[in-house]
C-alpha cells in the first residue's frame, strides 16, 4: 500500500514581503507591506495539524538559515558575522534582501519526487530543485539536499541539476503523479515552460525547461512510456501562473486544471490516456474560462489547493485557501463541484494568508512524497509531526518569532541574532544535529 505523505516547509522567522519573485503577482503586489512571521508560522503549523487530524501522514522540513551569510562571505565580505552584516548592507543591500528570504517555506519547490514503484531500481527518488531563475531561491539547494537526506535516509536523493538556465528546475510545482490504486504503478507528468536552448518569450519567466524535466526522468529511472511532457501555457505564465501548480493540481486518477493551464490540453489528455492505458482510467476536470476566468483562478489560488485522499473515503478532498471563499464565482464553483458527478466530493478551507500574500497557497507549502508501507517506517521520525512535536513547535514559534517585520527591519542586526538563536533551539527540538546550519560550525 502506498501512502502520500505531505512534508511541509516550516515557515522561517524572517518571513517578509520584499517582492523578490518576478512573475509572482501576489508577491509583487504586496511588496513593502509589514509581515507577521509568527502568524505565518502558526498558520502553516495549524495547516499541518489539520492534515494529521484528517488521518494523513504529515512531515516537517526545517527552515533554512537566514540571513544566508555563507553566500555573502563568498562574494568578498570579510570579518565576523556582525561585520559582514553591516558591510554588506552598506555596499549591497539588494544582496542582503535576497539572503533574508524565507522562501524555503514553499516545499513544493524543494524537489521532484518519484515513488519507488515507478522507478526501475525500486528506490524512492528525489531531485533537489536548482531554481536557477530566481536568485533568492537558487541559494536553497545545498541546505535542501541536506534536509531531504536526513528526512529520507533510505532514498536516492539527487543533488540539484547543474545551475544554469538551460536546466532550470522548479521541483514538484511543475510535476504531477497520477495513478489508480495506490499500490500500482503510476504515470508522471512533467510540465515545462520553455526549451532550454531558448529564452522565455513570455512577459514573465518560464521557469522550467523541457531538458531539466527530461534529465530528472532519466535520473529517476522512470519508464518513458509512462512519462508525459506538457508545455505550460504562455497565457497562464503572463497572467501570473509562474508555476504549473497555480493552475493545475492532480492526485490519484484525477487531473484538475484550468482551461488555460496548458498550450494544448487536448494533446495532454490524449498523451495521459495513452500512458495510463492498462494501468488506470484518468479523469480530467477542466474548468473553462467562461466558468472561472483565469484571473479569478490565480487570485484565489483555487488550483494551488491540495488534492488529497483521506483514509476510508471513496473520493478526493480539496484543501483550499480561505481566499477561494472570498471570490463569489470560485466559491460557487466549489459548492457545485462537491455535489457533482466527479471524483472530488469535499472541500476543507485553511488559513494560510501570510503565505498567500507572497504567492504561496496550501500546495506550495508541501512536498508530496508517496511512500510504501516499509518506507514509511524508515522516514526519520524526528521529521514526522506528532502531538509532541506540534506542541513544541507552537511554543518555539511564539517564543522566537516577531509579530511584525517590514523590509526595512531586515537591516536590524538583532533580527539576524534572533533568527540564529531560534534555529539553534530548533536543532534540539527536531534533533537536527549540532552542525545542521552553517552558523553553528
Amino acid at each position: 500500500m502506498v501512502t502520500v505523505a505531505n512534508f511541509d516547509g516550516l515557515i522561517g522567522s524572517t518571513h517578509n514581503y520584499a517582492g523578490l519573485s518576478f512573475g509572482n503577482l501576489a508577491s509583487f503586489s504586496n511588496t513593502g507591506l509589514t509581515s507577521n512571521p509568527q502568524a505565518a508560522a502558526l498558520q502553516g503549523l495549524e495547516k499541518m495539524k489539520k492534515m494529521v487530524d484528517l488521518g494523513l501522514f504529515q512531515g516537517v522540513l526545517p527552515p533554512h538559515q537566514r540571513p544566508y551569510l555563507p553566500l555573502v562571505r563568498s562574494l568578498g565580505f570579510y570579518g565576523n558575522d556582525r561585520e559582514i552584516f553591516d558591510s554588506a548592507w552598506r555596499q549591497s543591500p539588494n544582496l542582503m534582501i535576497n539572503c533574508f528570504s524565507a522562501s524555503p517555506m514553499w516545499a513544493a519547490n524543494s524537489a521532484t519526487v518519484s515513488p519507488s514503484i515507478d522507478c526501475a531500481d525500486k528506490q524512492l527518488h528525489l531531485t533537489v530543485a536548482n531554481m536557477s531563475e530566481m536568485f533568492h531561491r537558487s541559494i536553497e539547494s545545498n541546505q535542501t539536499y541536506k534536509s531531504l537526506k536526513r528526512a529520507f535516509p533510505f532514498a536516492k536523493v539527487h543533488k540539484a541539476l547543474f545551475d544554469h538556465p538551460f536546466l532550470a528546475d522548479e521541483g514538484a510545482a511543475n510535476h504531477v503523479r497520477l495513478c489508480g490504486e495506490k499500490s500500482k504503478k503510476g504515470i508522471e507528468l512533467f510540465v515545462y515552460g520553455r526549451e532550454g536552448y531558448t529564452k522565455s518569450n513570455s512577459a514573465y519567466p518560464a521557469r522550467q525547461t523541457y531538458q531539466a524535466s527530461q534529465t530528472i526522468m532519466r535520473n529517476h529511472r522512470l519508464d518513458a512510456s509512462c512519462t508525459v511532457y506538457a508545455k505550460q501555457s504562455k497565457i497562464a505564465i503572463n497572467a501570473g501562473a509562474f508555476h504549473n501548480d497555480v493552475v493545475c493540481v492532480g492526485a490519484m486518477n484525477t487531473l484538475f486544471y484550468h482551461e488555460c493551464a496548458f498550450e494544448n490540453s487536448g494533446k495532454l489528455q490524449s498523451d495521459i490516456r495513452k500512458a495510463a492505458n492498462g494501468i488506470f482510467e484518468p479523469i480530467f476536470i477542466e474548468v473553462k474560462e467562461s466558468v472561472i476566468p483565469l484571473q479569478d483562478a490565480i487570485e484565489s489560488y483555487l488550483f494551488n489547493s491540495m488534492l488529497v485522499k483521506i483514509p476510508d473515503r471513496k473520493y478526493l478532498t480539496l484543501i483550499a485557501p480561505l481566499e477561494v471563499k472570498k471570490n463569489a464565482r470560485v466559491a460557487r464553483f466549489c459548492e457545485n463541484l462537491v455535489v457533482g458527478n466527479n471524483t472530488i466530493d469535499d472541500v476543507y478551507y485553511v488559513d494560510v494568508r501570510q503565505s498567500m500574500r507572497n504567492g504561496g497557497g496550501p500546495a506550495c507549502l508541501r512536498l508530496a512524497v508517496p511512500l510504501d508501507s516499509e518506507e514509511k517506517k524508515l522516514v526519520n521520525n524526528k521529521n514526522v509531526l506528532t502531538e509532541n512535536l506540534y506542541s513544541d513547535l507552537k511554543v518555539w514559534i511564539n517564543k522566537h518569532y516577531r509579530e511584525e517585520i517590514s523590509p526595512n527591519d531586515l537591516r536590524d542586526v538583532n533580527l539576524m541574532y534572533e533568527s540564529f538563536a531560534a534555529l539553534d533551539e530548533l536543532t534540539n527540538i527536531m534533533q537536527l544535529g549540532s552542525d545542521f546550519y552553517s552558523f553553528q560550525k
